[in-house]
């Protein structure tokens, strides 16, 4: 066990040396020779220079790329792949303390969330996609043709890949992107948020002891304008997978016309969390909470949209804004800090819009509501958790998506009511339903428009479940079967052999 009252060991890979970009296998300078800060959100002090990578640079990794997806890492067997990401996976959780401080410090989120990311998820699902590795099948079928004639299908690695991650789980979304590339023996150009690079950067450094060959994974730090827009254009890419903003998704299907590259997208949400009157409250209140204040709101998955049957309504969500209230907001290198800051400025603003726009609505905040800029959190970006009531479908925090620890509850009085609005958002991703009546969590379940949906429980993830949106929360999936199967290309064989 971690102990409570000891403050963490900076991480070595802090050296107060400038991080390079990861490309070939070396470490290098970006070409202009310039870097950018990474702030500590708790303290909103430096916390370390990184390479400022843009368009000439990008061009050098997917080149590195295709030249490793052309030589030995293109022919190699299935099981030396698996091996390399076996050893992956340990490599990464031995070093999980140092991954999950890295996150932490760079982004924000609690050590508690941090470090079991890293301990379990992030190994749980290299080890996945492992066993997927050997697992890749075609089929053989029996054309309906006169003669002797056969056919076969072949599933073979699309090739170079661009991954695009966000800033809210550095470590989880590299791994999202990075362990089913390589599981399909794809290479990976992976250029991560410029708020949060830090520990992709560590796990290249892992993947090279791993024994990953030179040029399979590629690390690109610096900005979506330059050197994420370039990525997402660029003529020798075969496929970007992206989590992020709905908007920037739609920048980069634009983008991908160019060589009509295969696109996954994993992008935003307006989740409904829906609470019947015959659930099961004292389980209901504190996963509903969390599914929203987890992560300080930043999830794409957050139930943000809190439907309350009508009779329950009151008591409800008092008992939400009671939960929020009772959690610590604080340092996020405490193991007692349950919420930690938000990951900028820029997002601390943002949401601090929404907060104003919800009351000059007239939602009232029943927990929260207003920044926190008490003594040790001052010089931090904390937003409490806030929960606001006397919540209309059409308000602005109703239909927008905050990417904080907000929640819009919401009465409704009947099933059908409640479905029809909860679809009304041009959003997909992800719902709960709460209730004791095993036929109406059934219906209800079948009847919403998104891509998961959770039935007394929410933000349950596992690397065996697919994970992806409906609508304007994008398409493809991640995790699952499906996941490696979206870096595959399909090919047909006839065989006439008369």
């Amino acid at each position: 066990m971690h102990d409570r009252s000891a403050t963490p060991a900076r991480p070595a890979f802090l050296d107060g040396k400038a991080k390079k970009l990861f490309i070939g296998g070396k470490w290098v300078e970006a070409q202009s020779g310039k870097t950018f800060g990474s702030v500590n959100p708790a303290t909103g002090a430096a916390l370390d220079e990184v390479a400022l990578g843009d368009a000439v640079d990008v061009d050098l990794a997917v080149a590195a790329a295709r030249r490793a997806f052309e030589g030995p890492w293109g022919s190699m067997r299935p099981v030396e792949r698996q091996k390399i990401l076996l050893r992956i996976a340990d490599l990464l959780e031995a070093h999980a303390e140092e991954i999950a401080l890295l996150d932490t410090l760079d982004m924000g989120a609690p050590v508690v969330i941090s470090r079991y990311l890293a301990s379990n998820v992030i190994g749980d699902t290299f080890r996945f996609c492992a066993g997927q590795a050997v697992a890749i099948q075609g089929e053989t079928m029996t054309p309906s043709l006169p003669g002797d004639v056969f056919a076969y299908t072949r599933k073979e690695p699309i090739g170079v890949v661009g991954g695009i991650v966000p800033w809210n789980g550095p470590a989880f979304n590299a791994t999202w992107k990075i362990a089913p590339a390589l599981a399909a023996g794809c290479t990976l150009v992976l250029k991560v948020a410029e708020q949060a690079s830090l520990s992709p950067l560590r796990m290249a450094q892992l993947c090279m002891e791993a024994g990953l060959p030179e040029g399979v994974l590629n690390i690109i730090t610096g900005f979506g304008e330059t050197a994420g827009a370039r990525l997402a254009a660029h003529p020798d890419v075969d496929k970007i997978s992206f989590t992020g903003s709905t908007e920037t998704g739609q920048h980069i299907i634009r983008a991908s016309a160019g060589n009509i590259k295969k696109l996954t997208l994993e992008l935003g949400g307006k989740s409904p969390d829906i609470v019947f009157a015959d659930a099961d409250l004292d389980r209901a209140v504190p996963a509903a909470a969390m599914g929203v204040f987890g992560n300080s709101g930043q999830a794409c998955l957050a139930g943000s949209r809190l439907f309350v049957e009508r009779g329950i309504y009151e008591e409800f969500t008092q008992r939400v804004a009671e939960f929020g209230k009772s959690l610590t907001v604080g340092d996020p290198l405490d193991a007692g800090t349950q919420i930690g800051p938000v990951v900028s400025k820029e997002q601390l603003d943002r949401i601090n819009g929404y907060l104003a726009a919800g009351a000059s609505e007239g939602a009232v905040a029943l927990a929260g509501g207003v920044q926190l800029t008490d003594g040790k959190l001052a010089d931090g970006y904390f937003i409490p958790p806030t929960v606001f009531a006397n919540v209309h479908d059409d308000m602005t925090i109703a239909r927008e998506e905050i990417f904080g620890p907000v929640i819009s509850a919401i009465p409704f009085d009947e099933v059908d009511d409640v479905i029809q609005r909860a679809n009304d958002t041009p959003y997909g991703l992800a719902s709960g339903v709460w209730t004791n009546d095993i036929n109406k969590a059934h219906k209800v379940s079948s009847r919403l428009r998104a891509g998961t949906v959770w039935i007394n429980a929410y933000s349950l993830m596992d690397p065996a479940v697919p994970f992806g949106g409906y609508k304007m929360s994008g398409y493809g999936k991640e995790s699952g079967t499906h996941q490696v199967q979206e870096y595959l290309n399909s090919k047909a064989v006839w065989v006439q052999t008369n």
